[in-house]
C-alpha cells in the first residue's frame, strides 16, 4: 500500500501524508461479521477515567476477526480486501469451500482470488496457517498464538512480522519485531507471510482533528501544568520539571515495570533491550 503526499492547499494538507487505499476492493463490510461497538471514553463501569487521552472519534462497527484459523483442511479463497477501522492492518474476506465466510488478517502481497487453507500438513505459502513445528526455519510469519486454541494474540500490526529461527523437541524459537526472542510451544498455529499495510508507519495525520476522528483526545504536558496536578509541574519559566514521569509519580524512563515473578519469563531467551 502506497501513500501519496497532498498539496498544500489548506494548513491541514501542507503536511499530510495519506494512505491511497489502492489495495482495497470494496467498502461495504459483510453483513453477518459486524458487531455494534460502543465507545467508553476511557471510562471503567464505574464511570471512571482509567485510560486518559480517549473518547469521541467517528462511529465504528466491529469487524469479526478470525484469529484462531481452526477450520483445517478446509480450502478457501479471497473474495475481498477492507479496510478495518479498528485496525491498523487490511482485513481480508475467506469464502470456504463449504460457504462459510470469515475475516482474517490480510497477509502482505494477497490479492483477490488466492486460495488459503489451515492444517497440519498444508504448504507453508503465504495466508496458510500451520502449527509452528511444522513452519520451516527463516520463515516470516504473523498472528502467532501463544497457547494452543487461544487465536493468535501478537504480531498482528499493520507491517509486523517474526522469524522462526530454531526448533528444539516441544518449542519452537521465534525473534518477534520488537528484537525479543522467545520460545513458544510448537504446536501453537501461526499464518505465513507479513501483515498488510507495511506503509502505515509512513503516514503523518496533518492536523489535531485527525486524531479526533480516530478517538484520540488532547494531552496535555506534565510541564505545563501546576505542581498539584503534576510531578512535573510548576517552577519558573519553562521549567524542564525534573525526571520524565507519569502523574502519579512512575518514572517514564528506564524503570523497570515487568513483574520479576512473571510465568513467562522463564520462555524469553533474549529481551528486547538487550545489547
Amino acid at each position: 500500500m502506497p501513500t501519496r503526499k497532498l498539496k498544500p492547499i489548506t494548513p491541514g494538507t501542507r503536511h499530510r501524508i495519506a494512505p491511497d487505499f489502492s489495495d482495497v476492493t470494496t467498502s461495504v463490510p459483510e453483513k453477518s461479521l459486524i458487531a455494534p461497538l460502543f465507545n467508553k471514553g476511557g471510562r471503567n463501569h464505574n464511570g471512571r477515567i482509567t485510560t486518559r487521552h480517549q473518547g469521541g472519534g467517528h462511529k465504528r462497527r466491529y469487524r469479526v476477526i478470525d484469529f484462531k484459523r481452526d477450520k483445517f483442511d478446509v480450502p478457501a479463497s479471497v473474495k475481498t480486501i477492507e479496510y478495518d477501522p479498528n485496525r491498523t492492518a487490511r482485513i481480508a474476506l475467506l469464502a470456504y469451500a463449504d460457504g462459510e465466510k470469515r475475516y482474517i488478517l490480510a497477509p502482505d502481497k494477497i490479492k483477490v482470488g488466492d486460495q488459503v487453507i489451515s492444517g497440519d500438513r498444508v504448504a507453508p505459502d503465504r495466508g496458510n496457517a500451520l502449527p509452528l513445528m511444522k513452519i520451516p526455519l527463516g520463515t516470516t510469519i504473523h498472528n502467532i498464538e501463544l497457547a494452543p486454541g487461544r487465536g493468535g494474540q501478537i504480531v498482528r500490526s499493520a507491517g509486523a512480522s517474526a522469524q522462526l529461527i530454531a526448533k528444539s523437541e516441544r518449542y519452537v524459537t521465534v525473534k518477534l519485531p520488537s528484537g525479543e526472542v522467545r520460545m513458544i510451544l510448537g504446536t501453537c498455529i501461526a499464518t505465513i507471510g507479513v501483515v498488510s499495510n507495511i506503509d502505515h508507519m509512513n503516514v503523518t495525520l496533518g492536523k489535531a482533528g485527525r486524531s479526533r476522528w480516530l478517538g484520540i483526545r488532547p494531552t496535555t504536558r506534565g510541564v505545563a501544568m501546576n505542581p498539584v496536578d503534576h510531578p512535573m509541574g510548576g517552577g519558573e519559566g519553562k521549567a524542564s520539571g525534573g525526571l520524565p514521569r507519569s502523574p502519579w509519580g512512575q518514572y517514564a524512563k528506564g524503570k523497570k515495570t515487568r513483574n520479576r515473578r512473571k510465568l513467562s519469563s522463564k520462555f524469553i531467551v533474549r529481551r528486547r533491550n538487550q545489547k
